[in-house]
């Protein structure tokens, strides 16, 4: 049989998100701002695709500060889902408003393919975690924002994360605090954003006793852990989340100001992928033997 997208349901990909987390182990996701990269992401020998917010603002051309809509970001989170066996986890910013409109954005999320979103406790609208000046809502608005979340859920297994921003703005024993509230709301799984060292990513280990996520986004105010220690530690999820982006654009910026210097292209060939490789990881085989599958017909003699 010929597959086109994810040979994976979304209810699959939702059940190996959990037993992935049931293992105890590290599940490591790094971020895809389009569909192509999902499918290195896969072809590499990752365990899951991160959809960041940071990202696919980026890569609309705007900060990340809100300006997505829920409309957007479930449109392209739902075709990278598709492109990918991978689960997905999404970063649904605040939810897109107060507590119905999170509870909207889990079911269209469910309904985009993806195995699991993250909510944090910024303001609407929000302000990327690696920033200062953040404004939380109070802890007892994020738990209404949490409970909203977790009662619109339709598959048990759709993962619904608290993010808490408040380290960087009351600092670790508040965040902490924070996520306690968030797991006794429901949360499935904690993201304590911008933590400062190594001893604070273990105090939280120690503080809270579901899933955890370490965010090893580049130039931010936490420490670049390595996998290995990350594990160590006992954190469940890693995520890298402007990395593919960031890997990118700064080879396409390279390249253009050859191309803009050397009036051709001639001396970026090595850089580039090849043809044949863009191919090979689209699948374009795939789709021409299914077209030819299908439309491989002749009309009888006497049509």
């Amino acid at each position: 049989m010929t597959y086109l997208y994810s040979r994976t349901s979304a209810a699959d990909k939702r059940s190996a998100l959990r037993a992935g987390l049931a293992t105890g182990g590290l599940l490591r996701l790094p971020g895809a701002f389009n569909p192509l990269t999902a499918r290195l992401v896969q072809q590499t020998g990752f365990e899951g695709v991160y959809v960041s917010g940071g990202a696919l603002s980026a890569a609309a051309g705007l900060p990340d500060i809100g300006l997505t809509t829920l409309t957007e970001v479930a449109g392209w989170a739902a075709d990278i889902a598709a492109s990918t066996d991978l689960p997905a986890l999404v970063d649904a910013d605040t939810g897109f408003g107060e507590p119905l409109n999170a509870a909207r954005t889990v079911q269209r999320l469910e309904d985009a393919g993806v195995a699991g979103c993250h909510l944090e406790d910024q303001v609407n609208p929000k302000r990327c975690g690696h920033l200062d000046g953040k404004t939380l809502v109070s802890a007892e608005d994020m738990v209404h924002r949490l409970r909203a979340a977790v009662a619109a859920r339709r598959d048990p297994n759709f993962l619904v994360m608290a993010r808490t921003d408040a380290r960087g703005v009351d600092g670790l024993d508040a965040a902490v605090e924070r996520a306690k509230a968030y797991v006794d709301a429901g949360a499935d799984a904690i993201f304590p954003e911008a933590l400062a060292d190594e001893a604070e990513f273990a105090i939280f280990r120690a503080a809270v006793d579901v899933p955890l996520l370490a965010n090893m986004t580049e130039f931010g105010k936490g420490p670049a852990l390595p996998a290995d220690r990350l594990r160590d530690l006992g954190y469940n999820l890693v995520v890298y989340p402007v990395t593919t982006l960031r890997l990118a654009m700064g080879a396409v910026e390279a390249g253009l100001r050859r191309l803009a210097a050397d009036g051709s292209a001639a001396g970026l060939l090595e850089t580039m992928m090849t043809r044949s490789r863009l191919y090979e990881v689209i699948d374009y085989d795939g789709y021409s033997r299914l077209d030819a599958d299908i439309a491989d017909f002749a009309l009888p003699p006497d049509a």
